[in-house]
C-alpha cells in the first residue's frame, strides 16, 4: 500500500471515534448536563488522537513497508 499516512489517519480517527463513543456511553448513567457531556467528549477524542498518532503510523509504516 502506497499511501500509508492516509490509512494511518484512518485507524487512529475511527478508534478516536469509538473511543468517544464508549464515553458517552458511560456518562448516560450519570447526572450530566449535555455541555459536560460534548466537553468530555471533545477532550476524550483529542487526547485519544494524541496518543494513538505515535502508537499507529510507526506500525502501519513497518508493517506495509515490505508490501
Amino acid at each position: 500500500m502506497k499511501n500509508t499516512s492516509l490509512l494511518s489517519a484512518v485507524i487512529y480517527t475511527s478508534t478516536s471515534v469509538v473511543v468517544v463513543a464508549l464515553f458517552l456511553l458511560g456518562t448516560l448513567g450519570g447526572e450530566y448536563t449535555l455541555v459536560e457531556r460534548l466537553g468530555g467528549a471533545g477532550w476524550v477524542f483529542l487526547l485519544s488522537m494524541i496518543v494513538l498518532m505515535p502508537v499507529v503510523i510507526p506500525r502501519i509504516k513497518k508493517r506495509y513497508r515490505n508490501v
